[in-house]
């Protein structure tokens, strides 16, 4: 078996988590490739075994990888699909961060979870993602034109509001005036979209869902839309240019730019313990439902 591992911070005390990890990896006769910045991070201390393989970019990845361990919060569990993309590698979220909605291993079972992992004891659920085209061709997007939470837009340098003029399948929708507007997949409705009132979605759900930032209609409403169709933006406001975030890699684009909006061609794999169901995180991890009288 072969394994990825990525993080992008060394917090203090996060080597025993790292340790942890490697050590419960290599018992397993694992062959272990360290990505390249993380490594030279948790060089600097010395009683980490950093006598490993090493990886940069995605072209660096192949098909001969069986899992990708994200080491972070759920921040580096979406940098680490910029490394996996179509590649169809699970990626296993190892939460040493905060919350931890997506990365749902916990820092305190490491052993025993990396140990059911490598036996094959998971699930893999898979995950939708947004794909974009901009006209004109944005060089700060690239080829990183994807998003496994959301695309947001948003205004810049200015406390005036924009005007988002949206279509679905090329049939005028609205023009939201607002702070900006969110296009979520059901992974991304727990972050981003939930904080500006829009609704849960189940991960297998085949939707997407629009919400404002900030509206100033009251009638501008989260909406839930099929994620078979194409949604084009676009954008126009007192300043020349705005704000256009995918996931956690934000650009900018010129007012009058064309959006494209699709379901992309290819979906994220996450690999779970087969007893870390998304109804189980929504009651741990959001409260759903708390109540005394429960």
């Amino acid at each position: 078996m072969k394994v990825g591992i990525y993080g992008q911070f060394y917090h203090e005390h996060s080597e025993q988590s790292i340790q942890q990890i490697l050590n419960a990896l290599k018992q397993t006769n694992v062959d272990i490739a360290v990505e390249k910045n993380f490594l030279e991070l948790i060089k600097h201390h010395k009683e980490i075994d950093t006598n490993v393989a090493t990886f940069s970019s995605f072209t660096e990845l192949d098909h001969s990888y069986d899992l990708f361990f994200s080491i972070g919060g759920d921040g580096t569990l979406l940098k680490s699909i910029t490394f996996v993309r179509d590649l169809g590698i699970p990626i296993v979220g190892i939460n040493t961060g905060r919350l931890g909605f997506l990365a749902t291993i916990q820092k305190e079972k490491i052993i025993e979870s990396i140990a059911q992992i490598i036996a094959g004891n998971f699930t893999i659920s898979e995950r939708s993602l947004l794909a974009i085209q901009t006209e004109p061709q944005s060089e700060e997007i690239g080829d990183l034109n994807f998003a496994l939470n959301e695309l947001a837009i948003n205004r810049k340098n200015t406390t005036s509001m924009i005007k988002v003029e949206t279509m679905v399948d090329n049939e005028h929708l609205t023009s939201y005036w607002s702070d900006g507007l969110i296009i979520s997949t059901p992974t991304g409705s727990t972050g981003y979209s939930l904080s500006c009132g829009g609704p849960i979605m189940d991960p297998a759900s085949q939707c997407m869902v629009l919400t404002p930032i900030a509206p100033h209609n009251l009638n501008a409403r989260p909406l839930v839309i099929p994620d078979d169709v194409e949604i084009t933006l676009k954008v126009s406001g007192r300043e020349k240019s705005y704000l256009i975030s995918l996931d956690s890699r934000i650009a900018t684009l010129e007012d009058h730019a064309v959006i494209r909006i699709k379901k992309a061609p290819f979906t994220i794999k996450l690999a779970q313990l087969k007893d870390d169901t998304f109804i189980k995180t929504l009651r741990e991890k959001l409260l759903w439902g708390e109540d005394k009288r429960n």
